[in-house]
């Protein structure tokens, strides 16, 4: 069973950047879409992005187009969430996902990493 193990999360500043990444073990890497979600404190688990399957493409919620951009390195079996002009309500725990589905857009997803805590703070 494929397990996900994110880290790169922490403390930055407004305006900052992070890149926050995922290794996935077990299974073939290069057959799934990957998603990313975040969950603030007090509130719902949200779709953050996902990034299918080569040739790659990716999907992006609302309130982080233009800002986030999701790679992925099937060699590494790594994906990869480049966090920049961060804001304050960005704070959450970033999880990335696998096993994703959804009417149209993959924004939903049955397997998860642990999660990393990413912090927007001055």
């Amino acid at each position: 069973q494929a397990q996900l193990v994110e880290s790169g999360g922490g403390l930055v500043q407004p305006g900052g950047s992070l890149r926050l990444s995922c290794v996935v073990s077990g299974g073939t890497f290069s057959n799934w879409p990957l998603g990313w979600f975040r969950q603030a404190p007090g509130k719902e688990r949200e779709f953050v992005g996902y990034i299918t399957t080569a040739p790659t493409s990716t999907f992006y919620a609302d309130s982080v187009k233009d800002r986030f951009t999701i790679t992925r390195d099937n060699a590494k079996r790594t994906v990869y969430l480049q966090m920049t002009s961060l804001k304050p309500e960005d704070t959450a725990v970033y999880y990335c996902a696998k096993d994703l589905y959804g009417g149209g857009h993959l924004t939903r997803a049955r397997s998860w990493g642990q999660g990393t805590q990413v912090t927007v703070s001055s």
